[in-house]
């Protein structure tokens, strides 16, 4: 008799696996089939385990059909390396003071949102050292100085949601966003939701303050200034409650070179919907470009359309990174 679980932690060919009946953690090996190609598995995958008396373990004998999956494109090989699956919300872990925020960073984090086909949750975190600075600038913003309400305002079209929190401080009110760690934790109910962030933002006590100080995970112990002390190299599920987590490696860059220049627009859905007017197919959404469907955008002074060409700006900067790589060079 099978039994349905589900992959919360892989490690080569051994896979730990938590049993929907009772919930128990074993450990289980899969088939040989179950650990080729795009097939293999992955942390999130619900599989049908049953146990071997014989040899004294549990089986994965498959894998039931992934609702999305976690991935990079590998062009040259033409195939896509999975690296979680079944999950419900990515949660785009940012710093408000170090490392310095960055909405290039962000913007990309989103792009995987929509590439995944996942809702959008943006974490600013270390609220407790945030200092405002009302400006809107793109070098300003590079530099760590943003204003947190322009920045979740020029994201409102993509319906991503927005909180503030203190991984270090459990009694932080939110300030300027008001949606904290409380809402959060309310949003999360009854899903799995991947974390995704450069090392040293706070992915791993985030999963700390959102158990309540239950999940103390390797990474938590400080050491220099806005980097991680230990770098998570592997993705597992957290239980927390009612509602999982996979934390997923910590990046110091987060780079989308493998993305098809061609898909790009379609990752930005609220510049998509002006895209698809414009006159020619090529364009390039330059300024006075006849028959460009920003061109109202460009010409008008209102604050919604500066936070939409903020977003353009952001797309052509990604257009160039993504475009300079050939396709056959594109891998993870």
């Amino acid at each position: 008799m099978t039994i349905r679980a589900r992959v919360i932690r892989s490690d080569k060919r051994v896979f730990v696996c938590r049993l929907e009946t009772d919930k128990t953690v074993v450990s289980a090996t899969a088939l040989g089939n179950l650990l080729k190609g795009d097939t293999s598995l992955v942390v999130g995958d619900y599989v049908e385990v049953e146990f071997d008396p014989a040899m004294n373990e549990y089986k994965i004998v498959s894998c039931h059909p992934r609702r999305n999956e976690i991935f990079r494109l590998q062009v040259r090989e033409q195939r896509k390396r999975v690296t979680a699956a079944n999950c419900d919300l990515l949660l785009a872990v940012t710093s408000a003071s170090l490392p310095p925020y960055k909405r290039g960073v962000l913007d990309r984090l989103l792009i995987r949102a929509a590439q995944w086909n996942l809702d959008a949750v943006v974490v600013f975190n270390k609220m407790d050292s945030y200092i405002p600075h009302p400006v809107t600038d793109e070098e300003q913003v590079e530099e760590g100085k943003f204003d947190i309400n322009y920045e979740a305002d020029r994201l409102i079209n993509i319906n991503a949601k927005f909180f503030e929190v203190s991984a270090l401080d459990f009694n932080y009110k939110p300030r300027f966003l008001f949606s904290g760690v409380k809402e959060l934790k309310q949003l999360l109910r009854g899903k799995t939701a991947i974390l995704v962030g450069q090392s040293g933002v706070g992915k791993s006590r985030l999963i700390s303050l959102l158990s309540d100080g239950a999940v103390d995970l390797p990474s938590l112990k400080i050491s220099k200034v806005g980097k991680g002390s230990h770098t998570t190299t592997w993705s597992e599920i957290v239980s927390i409650g009612d509602f999982e987590l996979i934390d997923s490696p910590g990046m110091r860059s987060i780079s989308v070179e493998d993305v098809i220049p061609e898909d790009l627009i379609q990752y930005f859905p609220d510049l998509f919907a002006y895209a698809s007017r414009c006159k020619f197919s090529n364009c390039t959404h330059e300024e006075k470009i006849p028959g460009c469907a920003f061109l109202p955008l460009f010409q008008a002074k209102t604050r919604e359309a500066q936070l939409l060409l903020s977003r353009l700006l952001s797309y052509k900067r990604i257009m160039a990174e993504v475009s300079s790589t050939p396709d056959w060079k594109k891998k993870w």
